[in-house]
């Protein structure tokens, strides 16, 4: 679970504008930090297969989203990859 002030930290760092809470980068962004997190959960906890299946769902809906900004804008989907740092 994320923190308020983390939460918002990350919004304001992908935001396209000044209102921005639900654009494509955004989400994939917030996505990352609690797949990240989640992932730290379950080296601790390795048997916890019911954190493990949100996990598997996480991963399926930042993809669909990163899938979905690829179709619609090349250049943006370059630039959030990039930024996270994630494989393409």
């Amino acid at each position: 679970m994320l923190k308020p002030r983390k939460k918002t930290n990350i919004i304001k760092k992908y935001e396209l504008h000044e209102e921005d809470t639900g654009s494509a980068e955004v989400q994939i962004a917030l996505l990352s930090e609690r797949i990240e997190e989640l992932t730290k959960h379950l080296k601790k906890h390795p048997k916890d297969n019911h954190s493990r299946r949100g996990l598997l769902g996480m991963v399926a809906g930042r993809k669909k989203l990163l899938d979905y900004l690829k179709n619609r804008d090349t250049k943006r989907y370059n630039t959030i990859v990039k930024k996270l740092g994630l494989k393409k």
